[in-house]
């Protein structure tokens, strides 16, 4: 048999085990059923089709990969042609490419609902370089050697767009796959009369074509036009002398017409990753520039391709509040969870609240349940009982307090165990003044026959 320490640290573990376990079986019930509409956790890695390593998207895609490995991301860059390129392999399903680098005007948009924007990043202005007499717009160039880039290069895509609103992709006019640093040599030589291209400002390319003599810049005088027709575009100003104030280049200023760089991304993409995409964009592409004002990219802007849920509330709110003060892993992890703890939260707090209710009952109701007795004896008392069923009344008092005295209480309780004592005494009490009426009925009524038999006898 256990010492009576270790049975009542046995009773009082029953005790609380009894009182927790409807809780528990509850709260990992409601567990379960949560876990199933938890968000799986966001890859560790994703691959960005990037275009030239020696071009702007492939010198953005290196700002990418570090912002992302600061946050625990791997970004595997994948170098292309161009923005078509980029476009294909997005639209690839077996490429393995999640996001790109596509410039506007793609006209991709509605052959790929499985796309989705992430939004712009600045601004590629389209740059037209020629030789010989005043060009005032496009259709100035019929008939002209055109330079328009690489087969699968973005700027193609805009240069056949805009010149064939102004007729000028017709024969006599010769429309050559030359750019970068070919269609420059070219042009300077005199091989060719026209050059159209998609650069930064600061591009080295066209800071030499701007200044090199005989070569002149268009601006247009129709960029309003070019607006209406191609909601992807934008007129941008380049202010006179902004590449040299002492040469005053150029010497005046220059309208030009622009898509942006935009971000585009499969639908599927994690929320999670999608916002950090975002916010590496803040980071790398919100500074000021030649065109570009502080805090105007990344914008949501018109890039044939619809916005992104994830970016709608980005561009509305800003970064989750997890994202701001915890770390990107963290934040995803509070963030997944949040469907869990709701439910269980919801569930286990007035579940705690019942343990300690149901925890003393549990310990009262073996300290009440021989009230029952007790209270079957008190009961008897009313009845005309002799002497004999008195004594027995007696020790089954004394059998119930010693059966009481054994039930294991803490000590927070054994206000009830002394409460029920006492009532025990009080029963005991009546049950002894019950029993000296009767002895004392007994001791009387020998007396008052033999004085009754002493009377007849003197009769």
């Amino acid at each position: 048999m256990l010492p009576r320490r270790l049975q009542f640290r046995t009773w009082s573990r029953r005790d609380l085990l009894f009182a927790l376990a409807p809780a528990l079986l509850l709260t990992i019930a409601a567990f379960v059923v949560a876990f199933h509409f938890v968000q799986p956790a966001p890859p560790k890695n994703i691959v960005m089709a990037s275009g030239q390593k020696e071009g702007r998207y492939g010198y953005y895609a290196k700002q990418y990969k570090q912002f992302l490995a600061r946050n625990g991301v791997t970004l595997e860059i994948h170098p292309s042609s161009g923005a078509l390129q980029n476009m294909s392999l997005l639209m690839d399903q077996d490429s393995g490419v999640d996001v790109a680098f596509v410039q506007g005007g793609t006209g991709f948009g509605a052959n790929a609902p499985d796309l989705v924007s992430l939004g712009s990043l600045y601004y590629e202005p389209l740059w037209v370089f020629y030789r010989g007499a005043s060009v005032k717009d496009l259709d100035g160039l019929r008939g002209k050697k055109i330079a328009i880039g690489a087969e699968e290069s973005g700027t193609r895509t805009l240069a056949l767009q805009l010149l064939a609103m102004n007729g000028a992709v017709m024969p006599p006019t010769e429309l050559l796959p030359l750019n970068g640093k070919e269609a420059e040599a070219q042009l300077t030589k005199g091989k060719i009369d026209a050059v159209l291209m998609v650069a930064p400002a600061d591009s080295n390319l066209v800071g030499r074509l701007t200044a090199a003599p005989g070569i002149h810049l268009l601006s247009f005088e129709r960029a309003e036009a070019y607006m209406r027709l191609f909601p992807y575009l934008t007129k941008l100003i380049l202010p006179r002398g902004v590449f040299d104030l002492a040469k005053d280049v150029p010497p005046r200023d220059i309208v030009l017409v622009a898509p942006t760089a935009n971000l585009i991304a499969r639908d599927s993409m994690h929320p999670a990753l999608a916002y950090l995409l975002m916010r590496a964009a803040t980071e790398i592409h919100a500074g000021a520039g030649v065109f570009d004002r502080e805090g105007e990219f990344p914008a949501p802007r018109d890039t044939g391709f619809p916005l992104s849920d994830t970016a709608r509330r980005y561009y509305k709110s800003g970064p989750p509040i997890l994202q701001r003060y915890l770390p990107f892993w963290a934040a995803n992890l509070v963030d997944r969870m949040w469907v869990v703890l709701v439910p269980i939260l919801a569930i286990a707090i007035p579940l705690v609240r019942m343990v300690p209710p149901l925890y003393r009952w549990r310990v009262r109701s073996r300290i009440y349940r021989w009230y029952a007795r007790l209270k079957e004896i008190e009961l008897q008392l009313d009845d005309n009982v002799d002497a004999a069923k008195l004594e027995g009344f007696l020790k089954r008092l004394e059998d119930i307090e010693r059966s009481v005295n054994r039930i294991p209480t803490p000590l927070a309780y054994f206000d009830n165990l002394y409460g029920f004592r006492a009532h025990i005494d009080l029963v005991r009490q009546r049950i002894a003044k019950r029993l000296a009426r009767r002895r004392d009925d007994q001791d009387t009524l020998p007396g008052i026959t033999a004085r009754l038999s002493d009377g007849r006898s003197a009769s």
